[in-house]
Order: structure tokens, then sequence, then C-alpha cells
């Protein structure tokens, strides 16, 4: 593991879906144990990658529990609890706190659009829901508002506030106050080489084994980022997770296709998928 508490590879991990959709508690934990072998620190649980929107409160509690029960010794488990409703964020929080989790991923409220002193107000409750570090989370594209570099080394004041996954690659910069994540995997180098915690990654469910070199040999670093990036344009061809999903099928790893309103990839973005595994050895040509 890096010297950041957490960990420098923290694969977002999918959520498994059998034929039915209902959730693959069985694949699930495989999956869990096979990114960890792979060279992941730790695995964001029930996050955008997971399908939170989704999930019923039921099934994302459980899979908090059962990442907690059964993660492998040493590595991390973060729980994706946020909301745009302060009293739900906070019970999620809680909840997750009390099953085991080593920090919470928090989004920025979405569709309400708090002004500032509702921002502070909404971490600060979530803040006191938990002992665990808040990991914020800046998604704009899914959020509709972003959250500023100038915003976030505020909201760093707030006690446990502790990082932030960094998914607008304009504001990649070091944060006052904040441990940053790469929250996008094309800039998953760029934020090691700017002293950033690491990553919080999708291509890690597949490349582990690359990106865990990218930690551990800098000097090789910018040579492994541009052999990934043909599958980093793979997995973003359309919305995620279905990308991922599609690989991970494609590799022998059983996690069923999106819930609605995702849908599986077509033969279009199949075929990409496939061109940048095969183009790594991760497939027969």
């Amino acid at each position: 593991m890096s010297d950041t508490a957490l960990g420098a590879i923290l694969t977002a991990m999918v959520t498994p879906f059998g034929a039915d959709a209902s959730v693959d508690e069985s694949a699930f934990t495989a999956l869990h144990h096979h990114v960890v072998e792979q060279g992941s620190d730790g695995v964001v649980v029930c996050a955008t990658t997971g399908e939170s929107p989704t999930l019923s409160n039921e099934e994302h509690l459980r899979l908090i529990e059962l990442a907690c029960a059964e993660r492998p010794p040493g590595s991390t488990v973060i729980a994706s609890t946020g909301s745009n409703n302060t009293r739900q964020a906070c019970a999620m929080t809680e909840r997750a706190t009390e099953l085991g989790a080593d920090a919470v991923l928090s989004v920025n409220p979405y569709y309400n659009r708090p002004n500032r002193r509702g921002l502070i107000r909404h971490y600060s409750e979530i803040s006191r829901a938990t002992d665990r570090p808040v990991v914020l989370y800046n998604v704009p594209k899914r959020t509709g508002y972003d959250l500023t570099n100038e915003m976030l080394a505020e909201l760093a004041q707030i006690e446990r506030v502790d990082y932030v996954k960094q998914a607008n690659n304009a504001n990649l910069a070091p944060v006052d106050g904040l441990g940053v994540y790469a929250g996008n995997d094309d800039v998953f180098a760029a934020t090691l080489d700017m002293g950033g915690c690491g990553g919080i990654l999708v291509a890690s469910h597949l490349v582990g084994p690359w990106m865990r070199r990218m930690v551990e040999e800098p000097a090789r670093r910018g040579e492994l980022d541009e052999e990934l990036r043909p599958l980093y344009a793979a997995l973003a061809a359309t919305t995620n997770p279905i990308p991922v999903k599609a690989a991970l099928n494609l590799l022998g790893h059983p996690v069923g296709r999106p819930r609605l309103p995702l849908v599986e990839a077509d033969a279009e973005e199949t075929a990409q998928v496939r061109t940048a595994l095969t183009g790594l050895g991760l497939l027969d040509g």
C-alpha cells in the first residue's frame, strides 16, 4: 500500500447483476478479491461505476457490509454514501461507518445545487455522522455544477473532510488541506506526478498490474500511461459502467449487464473494448 492511508489504487467497483438483474453477491466478492490480487489497495463500492442510482438502500448497505466482511487483508473499503438529500447522506454515512468502511465518498449534491453556505452545512452534517475520512467527489458532468478548487479548500476546513476525488480534469491541481485522487483514469499519471494520493479508477478492474507499476516505477509512468490510452478511450466510449462491464464479461468475469436506464454495450462499443484488450494482450486476436 502507498503511504496514503487509503491506498494509491482504489478500484471503483462495478456491481455484478444476475440474469434477473438481482445483485450477484458471489460475483461481487470474487471481483473484489480479483482487483486486490491484481494491484488495488482498496475498493470504492456503490458509487457511479457501481450503479448506485439503481440500488435500493437495502442493496446498497448489503454491498458495503459484504465488502467490509470479505475484504482481503490489508486492503481498504470506501463506501459511497452521497446524496442530494443531507439527511439521507448522513444516515447512509452513519450506517456505512457501523458496517466497517474505512472512509466514505460523498458526491456534491446534484439537481438541487446548493449555494456555498448550503454546501458547507451539508458536509458539516456528514462529517458529524462518521469518525472516518470523508472523500469529496467533484463530478460536474453528472452533478451539473463544479466544486472549484477554492471551494474545495474551504470545505477542507471541515473536520474529517480529508480527500477529493477530482473528476474534472480542468481542475486537477493540489488543493490546500486535501489529498487529491484522480477521478478519471486518463489523469492518474498526472495526479501521481503532482504528488497526489493516486486514483479512484475504473481501468484497474482490467489492468491492475500496469497501474501498480505506474505507482512503483515513476520513471516508466509516462510510457505505461501511453500504453493504456486506447483502453482509457474504449472505457469512455459510452456511459460508465457500460464499457467496463463489457470488458469484464469478455475476460471471463461474469458481471452481467447494467440495470436500466443503462443498457449493455452494442456491437460497435464491444468491438472497441475488444480491440483495446487485444492490444494489451489480455485477449487473443
